[in-house]
């Protein structure tokens, strides 16, 4: 493979000159056509060590107005990097639409330095790769283009250019001594970036390989092959491919070969007031105790309250957040994205909330939205919805990956008691802010919900974050309910000691604290 990196090409100074000044102003063109897009442009900088990353950056924050792009560099983990999952630290560096991101080694940095290190094996870095490949899928179908630049150098090349570096005091080789291992083993290295680039390389997010003996021809290679690539971006479609998930069954059109996991909940159960007095005070008492024990285990717990309109969401999250210190809870209410949030991928506003370790989120509606609301209000074509449980899965498995404690909960009312309901609102002075004109109209498309709510529960209930449905026309049995379920989880929890604690390091690539540098 990296042959192709190893045939010796030159550009003259003289050449370099000539091309340089045009190329420069071309990308600077393309660049402010960028903004008015709705593209959002991802640049992976990799390769040997000594290859020139950093100098090929240099110029490129040369020849680009840096007011619109920016440069990440990955390198030891900071404390709130290692208290969540490992893929926050790139979600946070996403740029916005219409920018540009440079990102030295990216998400492929940890699993290539951990595989070479033998942290893990070959395995588990496919494992990782097959992620990777799909984190970049989720990118480019929301519109990003990701360009992703592979430096190479010869075994020769690069010890004459180490040696060169070394007597430089302004070199981040010395300033980095512990990656001088990476040229001691250079066959092991080209390995494990051959597998890398082989098992990653797609059409929707392709890697470039650049032989980087020359300065002056790496240079300009990286520059022509980003112009030419933004060029086609902005004048090309969003890449299409078939739905992520099949259609759904043709049933029957009997009624009761119809029915839907949430004809199945029993809405007559109640709960007696004292009985609710006594286990509302057992439970707040227990889950005082448990939030304390998680933050001392740096457990960090999420909380996912999803239900119809007017099914209780907000009673049982009081009831929750009443019983936990507020220094270790805090509640997200999901509306209409803002203007920011709209333009990144719609999971990056969640991703940028979730808690250091042992602390506790409660998200009042959440990414789901994608799959309900979105859906059934034509907010996200078809392709976009199908497409996010797959996203949506991925997400929630890193989390517990984590080491995080993930609970979903579906809150379900009949259609008469959400009527009842939405009545008593706009008859009560002090609710009448609860009821809106939006309300009656997704009332209006109870049984599209209906179908969307079975799905998504059909798609998304794994076993690591399981969908609690809660039956919520007696509001004292739901609180229970919840409150019930979410101490005996956390209890569960916390009493496994196989879980994996935030930062503590795990067996798999890309997963683990330490030394791990850019």
């Amino acid at each position: 493979m990296f042959e192709a990196a190893k045939v010796g090409r030159t550009v003259s100074k003289a050449d370099f000159k000539a091309q340089r000044d045009e190329l420069r102003t071309q990308l600077l063109e393309v660049q402010r056509s960028l903004r008015d897009s709705h593209i959002p442009v991802i640049v992976i900088v990799a390769g040997v060590e000594a290859a020139g990353k950093g100098e090929v950056v240099n110029r490129l924050n040369e020849w680009l107005d840096t007011r619109g792009m920016q440069t990440f560099a990955f390198w030891d983990f900071s404390d709130e990097e290692r208290e969540r999952p490992r893929y926050w630290r790139f979600w946070r560096t996403l740029p916005p639409r219409g920018e540009i991101a440079i990102l030295f080694g990216g998400w492929y940095l940890a699993p290539i330095e951990q595989r070479f290190r033998g942290a893990c094996d070959d395995a588990a870095l496919d494992a990782e790769l097959a992620r990777i490949v799909d984190f970049e899928r989720a990118l480019t179908h929301d519109g990003a283009l990701v360009v992703k630049f592979w430096f190479h150098l010869s075994e020769p090349d690069q010890k004459a250019r180490l040696k060169e570096l070394s007597r430089d005091d302004r070199s981040r080789w010395k300033m980095l001594p512990k990656k001088s291992k990476f040229s001691e083993q250079y066959q092991l290295f080209e390995y494990v970036a051959e597998r890398v680039i082989r098992q990653t390389d797609r059409g929707i997010a392709p890697w470039y390989l650049v032989e980087a003996e020359d300065k002056r021809y790496r240079d300009l290679t990286v520059g022509k092959t980003l112009l030419q690539a933004i060029r086609a971006r902005l004048q090309q479609p969003l890449p299409t491919e078939p739905p992520a998930t099949a259609e759904p069954l043709d049933l029957p059109e009997s009624a009761s070969a119809q029915i839907t996991l949430l004809d199945q909940l029993d809405l007559t159960q109640t709960l007696a007031r004292e009985d609710y007095k006594q286990a509302l005070k057992q439970y707040q008492r227990e889950l005082n105790e448990l939030a304390w024990l998680a933050y001392t285990k740096q457990r960090t717990t999420v909380l996912v309250f999803e239900g119809v309109d007017a099914g209780g969401k907000g009673g049982a999250i009081r009831r929750l957040a009443h019983a936990i210190d507020a220094r270790l809870y805090r509640t997200i209410p999901i509306a209409a994205p803002t203007d920011e949030e709209k333009a990144h991928h719609y999971l990056w506003r969640f991703w940028r909330h979730l808690p250091r370790a042992g602390n506790i989120i409660i998200y009042d509606r959440s990414w789901y939205g994608r799959v309900l609301v979105e859906r059934v209000e034509g907010f996200a074509n078809e392709s976009e919805w199908r497409r996010a449980y797959a996203e949506i899965n991925d997400f929630e498995e890193q989390l517990v990956e984590n080491g995080s404690i993930l609970l979903k909960f579906w809150l379900h009312v009949s259609e008469d008691e959400q009527l009842r309901r939405f009545q008593d609102r706009e008859n009560t002075p002090y609710k009448q802010y609860k009821i809106t004109d939006e309300d009656w109209r997704n009332r209006e498309k109870w049984p599209l919900y209906k179908v969307a709510v079975n799905e998504m529960i059909a798609r998304t209930s794994t076993e690591y974050a399981p969908w609690t449905l809660v039956e919520g026309n007696d509001k004292p049995f739901a609180r229970i309910k919840v409150l019930k379920t979410v101490c005996d989880r956390l209890r569960a929890a916390l009493n496994d000691d196989a879980t994996p604690v935030p930062g503590s390091g795990i067996a798999r690539c890309g997963y683990q604290s330490g030394d791990e540098a850019g």
